[in-house]
C-alpha cells in the first residue's frame, strides 16, 4: 500500500469540527449564522479567564495587516484584552511575510516578538526548525474567561494535537484560531449554475464550457509558487493518501517518484491544465494577486485557493469602488482517474511564542483570550472565515469547505500535504517548486517532471543539513 487510509488522528479532527468537544459535549446545532460584523465590533469585551502576573505589556508581530478583516477582529482583542487586564500590547502588522523578513532575521538578536502567527507549516519551516518557538502546550490549562471552560475545553483535540504542530521535542508549538480549508471558487454570476464535478474529467468539462462562453477557465498567480504546487499536490494526495506526499519527498533515494504511478497521473494533471491553455492570459507575468483580482472581476471562470478567498474578494472589490457584486460558491478537488484516497486540506492559522520572549505569560494569556467565543465570533462574523471552534457560526460561503472537514469518511491533510516544512522549506524550494512552475507553464512533460524530481531529490538529500 502507498499509504494508509484515514488515520485515527484525522477521524479525530473530522468528528470534533463536527462538533465533538471535550468530555463529548456536542456543538449548538442550532448556532446560526454569523452576527454581522458591525455587532461583533462594538460588542462589549468579555472578561479575560487569566490576568498575566508580572507582565505590564507584550511584543506581537501579525501575518495580518490591520485594515483586514481579520486585522479588525484582532484589534478589537488587542484593545479588550488592554482594557480587561491592563496589559499593554504592542502590535506590529507585518504581512504574510513576516516570518521569512522578519521573525527569522530576528530570532538571533535581542528583538523578537514575545508572540507572531502564521500557519503551522510555515512557523514550521521558518522558526521551528530554527529552534526560535517554545512549546505552547501550558496555554490548553489557561481559562478562556468563558467560567470555568479551558483552551483544551473548546478546542478540538486534533485541531492542534497532530505531527506537523510538534516540535522536535514532541511539544506543541501553536495553537489555532482560522483554520483555512481548500476549495475550487466560483462566481454564480460568471459561470453560472455550476454542478459539483465528481471526477477530474468532469472538472475540464467545465473548463471547456467556460472557454466556449469566451471566458477563461482558470486564473492563477503564476508568481505564487505555491499555488502553482498546490495544482499537482492536490492531485497526489488523492494518490498517496495523507501525508504520502511528505513521505515521498523525504524519500533520499528518489525511487518513489519513478516508481508510483499516482505521482505521475498527478503531475499528468498539471499537464493538461497547461497544454489545454485553460490559464488566463497574462497568468504567469503578472504579480499576485493581480489574477485573483482579475477572477473577482469575472474575468475567470474557476480559482483554486483556501478558504480566505470571500473575505480578499469583498474587500477588493469594496476597495475598488465598483457595483459589482458576487455570489460565491465552492466545491473541492474532484477525483483523479484511479485515485482511492479522498482528502480535504487545511490550513490551520495560529499563534506561536518566541523562545526568547521577554513576555511569555501575557502572550499566552491573550492567546486563550482570544479563543473566547465572544472574540472568536469575530473570525466568521467580519472574516467569513472558519474558526476551531465547533459551536460558532458557519459562514454561508465556507458550509461547503466545513462539511469536508467534518465528514469522517474524508482523510485530513495540511495543504501542500505540508511539504513546504520539508528540510526547514528548502526540500520545495530547491526541488518541487522549480518544477511544477516550470510543468504548469507547459515547459516540460509530466514525464520530464517526474525524472527531474527523482533525480533533484537525490541531490538535494545529498548535500542536505
Amino acid at each position: 500500500m502507498r499509504s494508509t487510509r484515514l488515520t485515527l488522528l484525522a477521524l479525530a479532527f473530522a468528528l470534533a469540527l463536527a462538533g465533538c468537544g471535550a468530555g463529548g459535549e456536542v456543538a449548538d446545532p442550532g448556532v446560526g449564522a454569523p452576527q454581522g460584523a458591525d455587532a461583533f465590533l462594538v460588542a462589549q469585551c468579555p472578561d479575560a479567564g487569566i490576568r498575566p502576573n508580572g507582565d505590564k505589556e507584550f511584543t506581537y508581530w501579525s501575518m495580518w495587516n490591520a485594515d483586514e478583516p481579520q486585522g479588525r477582529v484582532l484589534s478589537k482583542a488587542i484593545r479588550c484584552f488592554t482594557d480587561k487586564t491592563g496589559v499593554k500590547v504592542n502590535v506590529l502588522w507585518l504581512g504574510r511575510d513576516l516570518l521569512t523578513r522578519n521573525v527569522a532575521p530576528a530570532l538571533n538578536t535581542g528583538t523578537v516578538p514575545d508572540l507572531f502567527d502564521q500557519d503551522v507549516s510555515q512557523v514550521m519551516a521558518s522558526v521551528v526548525s530554527a529552534g526560535g518557538t517554545q512549546p505552547v502546550e501550558d496555554v490548553l490549562d489557561y481559562r478562556v474567561g468563558e467560567g470555568d471552560l479551558k483552551v483544551r475545553d473548546v478546542l478540538p483535540v486534533a485541531s492542534y494535537d497532530f505531527p506537523q504542530n510538534k516540535g522536535p521535542d514532541g511539544k506543541i508549538f501553536e495553537i489555532p484560531y482560522v483554520v483555512f480549508g481548500s476549495a475550487w471558487w466560483y462566481d454564480r454570476t460568471v459561470a453560472g449554475r455550476v454542478v459539483a464535478p465528481k471526477t477530474t474529467d468532469e472538472l475540464f468539462q467545465l473548463f471547456d464550457n467556460a472557454k466556449s462562453t469566451g471566458i477563461a477557465a482558470l486564473a492563477q498567480d503564476g508568481d505564487r509558487s505555491t499555488s502553482n504546487a498546490a495544482l499537482f499536490t492536490q492531485a497526489a494526495v488523492r494518490y498517496l493518501g495523507a501525508g504520502g506526499l511528505t513521505r515521498a519527498a523525504q524519500d533520499k533515494t528518489g525511487d518513489v517518484w519513478r516508481n508510483d504511478v499516482g505521482l505521475y497521473q498527478a503531475a499528468e494533471f498539471v499537464e493538461k491544465i497547461a497544454t489545454g491553455r485553460y490559464l488566463i492570459p497574462g497568468w504567469d507575468s503578472a504579480k499576485y494577486p493581480t489574477l485573483q483580482h482579475r477572477w473577482a472581476t469575472g474575468e475567470a471562470a474557476y480559482l483554486s485557493l483556501p478558504g480566505w478567498v470571500p473575505s480578499e474578494t469583498k474587500e477588493y472589490l469594496a476597495k475598488k469602488g465598483d457595483d459589482r457584486t458576487v455570489s460565491l460558491a465552492s466545491f473541492p478537488f474532484p477525483q483523479p482517474p484511479a485515485a482511492t484516497h479522498t482528502v480535504a486540506e487545511r490550513v490551520p492559522v495560529g499563534f506561536a511564542v518566541a523562545a526568547k520572549a521577554k513576555n511569555p505569560g501575557a502572550a499566552k494569556a491573550f492567546i486563550a483570550y482570544v479563543l473566547n467565543k465572544d472574540i472568536l465570533s469575530g473570525v466568521p462574523a467580519v472574516a467569513d472565515n472558519l474558526t476551531p471552534r465547533a459551536d460558532l457560526p458557519v459562514p454561508e460561503s465556507q458550509k461547503d469547505i466545513r462539511a469536508g472537514l467534518t465528514d469522517p469518511a474524508v482523510e485530513q491533510a495540511l495543504y501542500l500535504d505540508g511539504v513546504n516544512a520539508v528540510a526547514g522549506g528548502r526540500w520545495v524550494e530547491t526541488v518541487l517548486y522549480p518544477l511544477t512552475d516550470s510543468l504548469l507553464r507547459g515547459n516540460i512533460s509530466a514525464a520530464d517532471f517526474i525524472d527531474a524530481v527523482a533525480d533533484k531529490q537525490v541531490k538535494f538529500w545529498r548535500t542536505a543539513k
